[in-house]
């Protein structure tokens, strides 16, 4: 920031974490409900919902090209709601598609496949957008705390829509899966353009950015190539693709799972991953107040939470492949919900990180940053949504039990990410040591003043 912008206050970064958690809000329906309505409800293979949602992720690849046309815009507000309209637009197209399989599979696929690639662009271009705007808004001393704040309010998005959405589609039906993403998606959009009204201008009243510039792709080529020349961008950005691909491989088949071998109904089921966001909420909010620098409670540091995530996030996953075989004796809510505990920990960690540095190496480059992480993000999610179910199926016809093949795929999760931890305890070294010698100073320097 310069010497002439206001930073956000906290008031402003809470209004922000309102849009994410109406962005989340959204997704949730299509990853999570949808997915398991095509797999049990509909009987079709879990590769379908797989390659759908992986084809939501690749469309954000795009990200890093979102991203510098905010850079280069006077604000950044309207990619964010325009890219909100688009996500709307697409939730709602992806549950008619849903409901339109249920008579004519072929039909239904196409207009899924739409519908998806709109989720992709939305998410993609007011996901970047919100997280360059956060980042080159928030005071240093700020960003971990503002990361926190912001995901737990986007956790708490998907808790409180997983739950509503889970009571009222049932008994379902394709027509009240289609009313229920409608109300969703309304209430989102509503949410969201209360939140950024004049939150921009608010907060930045003489905003060096007054005048936007034209985006070229000689200009976006060369900012990218800036910002993949810095090595510090570069290692965290293979992070960052390690630790989301261990982190989704599970997340597409956790819902099919639950219905196949423990018998869940679509709204028991759709709690349960309720559960596991309650679980991530928690896991978020303890390293606000432990992993802070300035709490009197401190335990470790961010890239020891990143680390500790991980590892933790591997042991529920074993955990889970254990509890196919005890079947409904196993505490499976409790199992999936310090899942949703580490993996919340090890997340909000990374992003504190991220936030951090999105605004070094470069003015202006705020957007390209985020995107490229976001298009790692994109990449390894779909990667990892596609391998899960791939797995998930391919294990099905081999061993015959749909116990065996949960169990296999949930154990290969959790070695993968047994391996993101060795990775994250190297991307994060440096950038840690040198978060830690600031944050003293800092403190120091307020000790003596």
């Amino acid at each position: 920031m310069t010497g002439e912008q206001r930073a956000f206050s906290w008031f402003a970064i809470a209004r922000l974490g309102l849009v994410q958690a109406a962005l989340g809000s959204i997704v949730v329906m299509t990853t999570s409900t949808m997915n398991r309505i095509m797999v049990v409800e509909l009987a079709l293979p879990a590769m379908l919902p797989g390659a759908l949602v992986g084809l939501h992720y690749a469309v954000q690849l795009l990200r890093p090209l979102w991203g510098h046309g905010s850079d280069r815009g006077a604000r950044r507000t309207p990619w964010i709601v325009g890219g909100m309209v688009v996500l709307a637009a697409g939730g709602v197209g992806a549950a008619a598609a849903t409901a339109t399989m249920s008579d004519n599979v072929a039909l239904g696929v196409g207009f899924a496949v739409v519908a998806f690639t709109l989720i992709g662009f939305g998410a993609g271009a007011a996901g970047t957008s919100l997280l360059a705007l956060l980042a080159s808004r928030v005071d240093p001393i700020k960003r971990a705390g503002s990361a926190t704040l912001v995901w737990m309010m986007m956790i708490a998005g998907i808790v409180v829509t997983t739950i509503v959405a889970g009571h009222n589609l049932d008994p379902y039906s394709p027509e009240r899966l289609v009313a229920v993403t409608a109300g969703v998606a309304t209430i989102a959009l509503c949410v969201t353009t209360i939140a950024l009204w004049n939150v921009e201008r608010a907060s930045a009243p003489s905003l060096d950015r007054t005048v936007s510039e034209r985006m070229t792709y000689e200009t976006f080529r060369a900012a990218l190539s800036d910002v993949w020349r810095e090595n510090r961008a570069r290692r965290f950005t293979i992070f960052v693709f390690v630790s989301m691909l261990a982190y989704s491989a599970q997340d597409l088949i956790l819902e099919p799972f639950a219905g196949s071998v423990f018998g869940l109904t679509p709204g028991e089921s759709t709690k349960l991953s309720g559960v596991q966001h309650g679980g991530v909420f928690v896991g978020m909010l303890a390293v606000g107040i432990l992993g802070s620098t300035r709490s009197r409670f401190r335990i470790g540091t961010l890239r020891t939470w990143s680390i500790g995530g991980c590892i933790v996030s591997a042991l529920a996953l074993f955990g889970l492949s254990g509890g196919a075989f005890m079947g409904p004796g196993w505490p499976l809510s409790l199992n999936v919900f310090l899942l949703g505990l580490a993996n919340g920990a090890f997340a909000v960690a990374a992003i504190g990180s991220m936030m951090e540095l999105a605004t070094q190496g470069g003015a202006r480059k705020e957007g390209v940053r985020m995107g490229l992480w976001g298009a790692a993000q994109g990449v390894a999610f779909g990667l990892g949504g596609f391998i899960g179910t791939v797995a998930a199926d391919v294990a099905r016809g081999i061993l015959t039990s749909p116990v065996s093949a949960y169990a296999c795929v949930f154990a290969a999760e959790a070695a993968l990410f047994l391996v993101s931890a060795i990775l994250a305890a190297e991307a994060t070294r440096a950038h840690g040591e040198q978060r830690l010698r600031r944050s003293e100073e800092y403190l120091a320097g307020n000790a003596r003043g």
